[in-house]
């Protein structure tokens, strides 16, 4: 009895990290270094949300053939298994997918590259994040967003926004293929470093701390918006729809690890 009842727990505990839920199948081609799964209970996906897509097909693609395409419309959000978190409720909409490469501390490196229609929507007020790191049951750190058309990283460490630094603008990013390339340190202390670079040109270097104390990070990607309301009051109509490309999503401890296919 006791040997049952513990393992109900750990399968209770595992249910509820942040690791639950079934990995999508992604080529090797797209992505390395960490396996994926749908935000939140995935249930709420629709068929276009997230789909491996063919160079032969017309899509774009950064490398080799394949590429992830996300798309967005209004009203596609959903919640937790547990009902703790529920995107509809609270005035966002996503389609993304959460790593399950977590990290507590140390040095790691990542890379993806984005690209961006040249009909992509623009949905300010509203807020659009095109890739996060985010922390186990807790507040996401680093935010890659879409302000102006542009790509901007916000520091929200310590859980506000503490920097907003664009890195691409609206015509760096528009029909083209974006890399990205993040060395960071994690940690809770000033030790901690957070360094961008874009197309290979560093944009971003922060020293201090990166994370909170006693948590793993992950990192995500997709499409996320948030406030979607105001955009609808400002604008007397439903937010429209919006279409994003990754590829070459890479996680690991060396440069090599995540750049290798660039090079």
């Amino acid at each position: 009895m006791k040997k049952l009842l513990g393992i109900l727990v750990l399968t209770l505990l595992f249910c509820n990290n942040g690791f639950a839920g079934k990995a999508v199948n992604l080529p090797k081609d797209t992505v390395s270094g960490s396996k994926f799964k749908k935000s939140l209970t995935g249930s709420y996906y629709k068929k276009y949300g997230m789909q491996v897509v063919d160079k032969k097909d017309g899509h774009p693609v950064r490398m080799g053939e394949k590429s992830i395409r996300f798309e967005l419309r209004a009203g596609d959000c959903g919640k937790d298994r547990d009902g703790g978190w529920s995107d509809c409720k609270k005035d966002r909409e996503r389609h993304e997918l959460s790593g399950r490469y977590r990290v507590s501390k140390g040095e790691r490196w990542y890379a993806w590259s984005i690209y961006l229609p040249k009909d992509f929507k623009n949905v300010q007020p509203a807020s659009t994040m095109l890739a996060q790191f985010h922390q186990e049951k807790k507040h996401v750190i680093w935010m890659f967003k879409n302000k102006h058309g542009g790509y901007w990283i916000e520091n929200y460490v310590p859980e506000y926004t503490v920097s907003s630094t664009q890195i691409l603008t609206r015509e760096q990013m528009s029909g083209k293929w974006n890399d990205i390339l993040v060395n960071v340190n994690w940690s809770h202390k000033d030790d901690g470093f957070f360094k961008v670079w874009v197309n290979n040109k560093l944009v971003q270097d922060f020293k201090g701390k990166t994370k909170s104390k006693g948590v793993k990070t992950y990192f995500k990607f997709g499409i996320y918006r948030s406030k979607v309301s105001t955009y609808e009051l400002m604008y007397k109509k439903k937010i429209p729809t919006q279409i994003v490309y990754y590829d070459e999503i890479r996680a690991g401890k060396k440069k090599d690890d995540v750049v290798g296919n660039l090079k």
